[in-house]
Protein backbone atom coordinates (compact mmCIF):
# COMPACT_ATOMS: atom_id res chain seq x y z
CA UNK A 1 0.00 0.00 0.00
CA UNK A 2 1.40 3.42 -0.76
CA UNK A 3 1.10 6.20 1.40
CA UNK A 4 2.10 8.99 -1.30
CA UNK A 5 0.56 11.95 -1.09
CA UNK A 6 -2.41 12.82 -3.91
CA UNK A 7 -1.56 15.25 -6.79
CA UNK A 8 -4.61 18.16 -6.42
CA UNK A 9 -5.17 16.38 -10.10
CA UNK A 10 -5.70 13.00 -8.21
CA UNK A 11 -7.42 14.07 -5.34
CA UNK A 12 -10.44 11.53 -5.68
CA UNK A 13 -11.43 13.10 -8.88
CA UNK A 14 -14.07 15.14 -7.23
CA UNK A 15 -15.39 18.13 -8.82
CA UNK A 16 -15.43 21.58 -5.84
CA UNK A 17 -19.09 22.73 -4.93
CA UNK A 18 -20.15 25.73 -6.18
CA UNK A 19 -19.13 28.20 -3.73
CA UNK A 20 -15.89 26.68 -3.95
CA UNK A 21 -15.97 27.10 -7.57
CA UNK A 22 -16.79 30.88 -7.84
CA UNK A 23 -14.39 32.19 -5.15
CA UNK A 24 -11.87 30.03 -7.02
CA UNK A 25 -12.60 31.70 -10.48
CA UNK A 26 -13.03 35.19 -9.39
CA UNK A 27 -9.84 35.31 -6.95
CA UNK A 28 -7.47 33.52 -9.91
CA UNK A 29 -8.80 35.79 -12.91
CA UNK A 30 -8.45 38.77 -10.68
CA UNK A 31 -4.67 38.06 -9.57
CA UNK A 32 -4.07 37.53 -13.32
CA UNK A 33 -5.15 40.99 -14.45
CA UNK A 34 -4.47 42.37 -11.50
CA UNK A 35 -7.49 43.96 -11.45
CA UNK A 36 -10.51 44.56 -8.36
CA UNK A 37 -12.92 42.02 -8.30
CA UNK A 38 -16.34 42.45 -9.04
CA UNK A 39 -19.04 39.58 -9.28
CA UNK A 40 -19.34 36.06 -10.42
CA UNK A 41 -22.76 36.62 -13.23
CA UNK A 42 -22.88 33.56 -14.03
CA UNK A 43 -21.81 29.66 -13.11
CA UNK A 44 -22.55 26.16 -14.28
CA UNK A 45 -20.82 23.21 -14.00
CA UNK A 46 -19.67 21.39 -17.26
CA UNK A 47 -18.30 18.16 -18.61
CA UNK A 48 -14.70 19.45 -18.17
CA UNK A 49 -15.22 21.32 -14.95
CA UNK A 50 -16.80 24.81 -14.32
CA UNK A 51 -17.58 27.56 -16.85
CA UNK A 52 -18.33 30.78 -15.09
CA UNK A 53 -18.91 34.86 -15.81
CA UNK A 54 -16.73 37.07 -13.39
CA UNK A 55 -17.04 40.89 -13.64
CA UNK A 56 -14.00 43.04 -12.77
CA UNK A 57 -13.47 46.47 -12.97
CA UNK A 58 -10.74 47.47 -15.37
CA UNK A 59 -10.37 51.39 -14.89
CA UNK A 60 -11.55 53.15 -11.94
CA UNK A 61 -13.05 56.10 -12.82
CA UNK A 62 -15.21 59.17 -10.92
CA UNK A 63 -17.70 58.97 -10.24
CA UNK A 64 -18.03 55.28 -9.62
CA UNK A 65 -20.42 54.34 -12.29
CA UNK A 66 -18.47 55.49 -14.82
CA UNK A 67 -15.69 53.09 -14.24
CA UNK A 68 -14.82 50.34 -17.09
CA UNK A 69 -16.38 47.05 -16.23
CA UNK A 70 -15.57 44.16 -17.98
CA UNK A 71 -17.47 40.81 -18.48
CA UNK A 72 -14.94 37.23 -18.81
CA UNK A 73 -15.66 33.98 -19.40
CA UNK A 74 -13.20 31.62 -17.07
CA UNK A 75 -13.27 27.66 -17.43
CA UNK A 76 -12.12 25.71 -14.41
CA UNK A 77 -11.35 22.37 -13.89
CA UNK A 78 -13.35 19.95 -11.73
CA UNK A 79 -11.23 21.10 -8.49
CA UNK A 80 -11.49 25.18 -9.41
CA UNK A 81 -7.92 25.47 -11.33
CA UNK A 82 -8.21 27.81 -14.09
CA UNK A 83 -7.85 26.47 -17.63
CA UNK A 84 -8.87 29.78 -20.02
CA UNK A 85 -10.95 33.24 -19.76
CA UNK A 86 -11.62 35.24 -23.03
CA UNK A 87 -13.38 38.74 -22.34
CA UNK A 88 -17.17 38.53 -23.74
CA UNK A 89 -16.90 42.36 -23.16
CA UNK A 90 -16.45 45.98 -21.78
CA UNK A 91 -18.81 48.43 -20.51
CA UNK A 92 -19.08 51.41 -18.19
CA UNK A 93 -20.28 50.18 -14.33
CA UNK A 94 -23.67 52.51 -14.72
CA UNK A 95 -24.68 50.98 -18.18
CA UNK A 96 -27.67 48.57 -17.75
CA UNK A 97 -28.39 45.56 -20.79
CA UNK A 98 -31.18 46.81 -23.22
CA UNK A 99 -33.09 43.57 -24.61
Amino acid sequence: MSTEKKTDEEHDGKRVDVPTAMRQASAQLTELLQCEPGSVSAMKATDDGWSADVEVVELERVPDTMSVMASYRVQLDPQGKLLSYERLRRYARGQIDRR
